[in-house]
């Protein structure tokens, strides 16, 4: 799954009908040059092979006020909204996805309804919680990492990161259910 691939679908989706420049600046404004691969070349190469795998839908425009080339606008189809919303899904209840992939989802989380997102948000909390208890349960009862030398350094950022990242998911799940943000099914 690609940052990218849902980051252009989320902007696209956000604005109707977008054309590359518009989609492109919206990533921008939200940062994520900064955080994922959405450069500018890979935008264009983004929405070009989701055009053809039928994902959105073009619409060539009236030509620049410049003077150039018409612009072209793109629009989800309805197998294009599928995708999305299973990305964004996935993005947000799998355990360990990439952190570019994890923002990508987090920033797009208003387009669905509260109560899913919560219930994705636990799903990935609970597999944190899976996976810090799979690595405690190898470590003999009287483990001191401290004395296992880098090998102990391992397992000490593994179960660092299972907390931490549990940790923060059940502070957004927390900051939801107490009404943060103006999600889909909030109405106008």
């Amino acid at each position: 799954m690609s940052a990218v691939r849902l980051l252009v679908l989320g902007a696209v989706r956000r604005r109707g009908r977008a054309h590359g420049y518009q989609v492109r600046a919206d990533l921008e404004s939200w940062g994520a040059h900064e955080w994922s691969s959405a450069a500018s070349g890979s935008v264009y190469h983004a929405l070009k092979a989701m055009t053809g795998q039928g994902l959105l839908l073009l619409h060539e425009t009236t030509p620049s006020a410049a003077g150039g080339p018409p612009r072209m606008e793109y629009e989800l189809t309805g197998e294009g909204e599928r995708a999305y919303l299973a990305l964004l899904r996935e993005a947000l209840a799998d355990r360990d996805p990439r952190l570019d992939l994890l923002a990508a989802a987090v920033g797009l989380i208003d387009d669905l309804p509260r109560a899913e997102a919560v219930g994705l948000l636990r799903r990935r909390a609970e597999a944190m919680d899976e996976w810090r208890a799979g690595i405690a349960a190898h470590l003999p009862p009287d483990a001191d990492l401290d004395a296992w030398g880098p090998i102990g350094e391992v397992v000490g950022l593994w179960l660092h990161t299972a907390d931490s990242r549990a940790r923060w998911t059940r502070r957004l799940i927390r900051r939801l259910e107490d009404g943060a943000f103006r999600m889909a099914d909030d109405g106008p």
